[in-house]
C-alpha cells in the first residue's frame, strides 16, 4: 500500500481442502474483503487529510499532510485471485503461467519493454556461476565485499563501478535471483545467492501449529 502503482495478485492455497462450490464462495469473499479494505483505507486517508486542512494551524502539520497525500496517491491494482492446489504440479504451472501473463502486460508494467544494458546479463550470469561453484556453501550466503571482489575477477566486469553494481544487485533482488536486505542494518553486508535456502529456513521456523509441535517434544 506504500509503493506507488503496486500490482497485487492474490493467491488462495489449500484448494484441495475445499469443495468446488466453497472455492468459488471463498474467492468471492476474499475479493470483496480486499475491495472493502481498500475503500476503508481511502476514506480514512481522506478523513485525516480533511482534519489537517481544517485545523486552526494547518502550517504546523505540513509534513504530516504531505505524507498522507503521498500515501493517497499510491494506487493499488488488484488482479483476480488465483486458487491453487499446492500438491498438484499442474496448478503450480497454472499459477506460473498466470504470473508470466500479467508481468508481460505492458499496461500493468510499462517498464517491461525496457531493454537492460548487456552488463546486467553479464553480472547475472557471473552470479549464477558463483552460486553453482564448488566453493559456494549450501546456505548460499556471501559477504557483499567478497561478492564484489569475485565479480571483479571477471575480465569484462573488472571496471564495473560499485554504484552500478549495487543497482544491478537491487535489480536481481527484485526479480528474485538473489536476496539482499540492504535496508536492514545487520544484513546489509550479506547477499543470499540461494534464496531457496531462506524459504527452507522459514518453513522450519514459521509454520502451522509450530507451538503445539514444540510443546509435544
Amino acid at each position: 500500500m506504500r509503493v506507488p502503482n503496486s500490482v497485487v495478485l492474490p493467491v488462495g492455497t489449500h484448494v484441495d481442502c475445499c469443495q468446488e462450490q466453497e472455492v468459488a464462495e471463498k474467492t468471492h469473499d476474499i475479493m470483496a474483503r480486499i475491495t472493502a479494505m481498500l475503500e476503508e483505507r481511502k476514506n480514512n486517508l481522506a478523513h485525516f487529510i480533511d482534519n489537517l486542512e481544517g485545523s486552526e494551524e494547518p502550517k504546523f502539520y505540513v509534513d504530516q499532510w504531505e505524507k498522507l497525500k503521498e500515501m493517497e496517491s499510491c494506487t493499488l491494482t488488484i488482479l483476480n485471485l488465483v486458487a491453487v492446489n499446492c500438491t498438484d504440479h499442474c496448478d503450480i504451472k497454472k499459477l506460473e503461467a498466470t504470473i508470466l501473463k500479467h508481468v508481460k502486460n505492458e499496461e500493468l508494467f510499462p517498464e517491461v519493454v525496457r531493454v537492460l544494458p548487456p552488463v546486467y546479463r553479464q553480472v547475472e550470469s557471473a552470479i549464477v556461476d558463483i552460486a553453482q561453484s564448488e566453493e559456494m556453501a549450501g546456505h548460499g550466503m556471501m559477504d557483499l565485499q567478497y561478492l564484489v571482489s569475485k565479480l571483479c575477477q571477471h575480465e569484462h566486469l573488472a571496471s564495473l563501478g560499485r554504484e552500478l553494481l549495487q543497482d544491478i544487485l537491487r535489480y536481481l533482488h527484485r526479480i528474485g535471483l538473489i536476496v539482499w536486505y540492504e535496508e536492514i542494518k545487520h544484513l546489509e553486508s550479506t547477499v543470499f545467492l540461494q534464496p531457496t535456502f531462506l524459504i527452507t529456513m522459514f518453513k522450519l521456523l514459521v509454520r502451522h501449529q509450530l507451538i503445539q509441535q514444540l510443546e509435544s517434544i
